[in-house]
């Protein structure tokens, strides 16, 4: 759910579907990492997501996925 109520639309497209696709593949460490990025607010995911900006180490990974996804996608 979290995935899917975001605040900014283009976070709601872009984690709702990452979610759909990925939540059920991943093991207890990613769904952590995963979880820590939601915590994070929009403006900068989006960022992070579209290659805006550099995330921080510990989301290179997620965030890298998501871009996989997003890019998968399109």
């Amino acid at each position: 759910m979290r995935s899917m109520r975001r605040g900014i639309k283009e976070m709601d497209i872009i984690l709702s579907r990452f979610a759909a696709e990925a939540l059920g593949a991943m093991d207890a460490r990613a769904l952590d990492a995963y979880e820590a990025l939601l915590e994070q607010n929009d403006q900068d995911l989006y960022q992070w997501v579209t290659g805006q900006a550099a995330p921080p180490g510990d989301f290179d990974a997620i965030v890298g996925e998501i871009r996989a996804s997003v890019d998968a996608g399109r």
